[in-house]
């Protein structure tokens, strides 16, 4: 079960042992004001449920060798989903967040609620038979999705830019346990996204870290303190609407002119080059019909050198770099991680994004971040939503 009360003991134990990977009962002892028979007869109780297995011996320090604990990866398994307008993504993972089966399926206009989550129980029961892992196993699903969102409710409210229309109002997590008969929890992929990098850099012990995903639209995510930092609502996508041009144009007739999306978005992009090639400019895609100049094409002619293309994914990322630069100045992060299909299309957008970005960082290099484009990367936000439901466990 799924509850949101404060971490028991025993909880805080086993995140313990779970963020260090293997942890001796002295080691335990350092980190909590519990006495050593209660701690004892705790880590007995913990193996005798199989939350957690003896791993091996540390090293001696004069005397016997200290046990070592590991949380147990197969005592419980979890599901992840990302929900994007480009594609979704479903996992199933171990409580050691490896990846034991991986699908995904193109986001079209057939692509209703209905229809993903009928594909999400089919691949789920298929990834349960190919384990060998029982429903009573599984402990629900994560979901990270293009917001707004109504988290609390579980529901995805009015996204933009679904292929298909139905994508409205959708109470996904109400759907979801209907079909997989387990609890799931709703957060936007940023905030995944964010949770599942964060994981992954955790030797690092990152307290502060900025996401920025770019793609459709410009979606971000900020942690403080180890700890996702939420506004009084949903606004994953206003990074967008950063004014970085006075008078510039606004994208799609909508939010403020001179917006970022407005410069760095796949829609912008393409809009872009259209009107490039519709000028007369010389290109490989001379020639083909404005509806096929879609981001796979684009990306595709930027890798064959497409001299055009290059021009305006340097742009892009250009426009990119500025924004990250305000949000820096603002938000002061350790870490900037960089995701998204424009992001991963090439190389050059997230050097020349990382460069213009540093130019423009108030007392850089004194303060210098660590660019990344994450660990994870195409799985940050499936990943991070599965340890989402991790954070959320409450042990019995």
């Amino acid at each position: 079960m799924i509850t949101h009360t404060a971490p028991s003991i025993k909880k805080q134990v086993y995140e313990r042992i779970f963020e260090h990977g293997t942890v001796s009962k002295a080691d335990l002892l350092q980190h909590f004001a519990v006495a050593s028979s209660s701690l004892t007869r705790l880590l007995e109780d913990m193996i005798s449920q199989g939350l957690i297995i003896v791993s091996g011996f540390g090293s001696s320090t004069g005397g016997r060798k200290p046990i070592l604990f590991q949380t147990n990866p197969k005592h419980r398994y979890l599901l992840g989903l990302e929900i994007s307008r480009l594609y979704s993504k479903l996992g199933l993972y171990d409580l050691h967040l490896k990846t034991l089966s991986l699908t995904r399926w193109e986001m079209d206009t057939h692509m209703t609620p209905g229809r993903l989550v009928e594909l999400v129980g089919e691949a789920a029961e298929t990834f349960l038979d190919r384990e060998g892992i029982t429903p009573d196993q599984l402990l629900g699903i994560g979901v990270g999705a293009v917001g707004p969102l109504d988290q609390k409710n579980g529901v995805i409210l009015e996204p933009e830019l679904f292929p298909s229309p139905s994508w409205k109002n959708v109470p996904v997590c109400e759907l979801l346990t209907a079909r997989l008969g387990v609890p799931a929890r709703l957060d936007n992929g940023a905030n995944t996204a964010l949770i599942g990098e964060h994981w992954a850099f955790r030797e690092e012990k990152v307290e502060h870290a900025l996401y920025v995903h770019a793609g459709v639209n410009i979606r971000s995510g900020l942690m403080s303190g180890g700890q996702i930092i939420r506004g009084a609502v949903d606004t994953e996508g206003a990074v967008g609407q950063m004014i970085i041009r006075t008078e510039g144009p606004r994208l799609r007739e909508k939010g403020n002119y001179g917006a970022l999306e407005a410069y760095v978005s796949i829609p912008s992009l393409e809009e872009r080059i259209r009107s490039q090639l519709a000028g007369g400019r010389s290109s490989l895609l001379s020639g083909l019909a404005p509806e096929r100049l879609t981001f796979p094409v684009l990306a595709e002619a930027l890798a064959q050198g497409d001299i055009l293309v290059k021009e305006q994914f340097t742009e892009t990322a250009h426009y990119l770099g500025i924004g990250l630069a305000n949000l820096i100045n603002t938000f002061h992060p350790e870490y900037v991680i960089l995701g998204g299909p424009l992001v991963n299309a090439d190389p050059l957008v997230f050097t020349t994004a990382v460069e213009v970005a540093k130019k423009n960082t108030y007392r850089y290099p004194e303060y210098s971040p660590v660019f990344t484009q994450g660990a994870l990367r195409d799985e940050a936000v499936a990943t991070g939503a599965a340890i989402m439901l991790l954070h959320e466990w409450q042990l019995n």
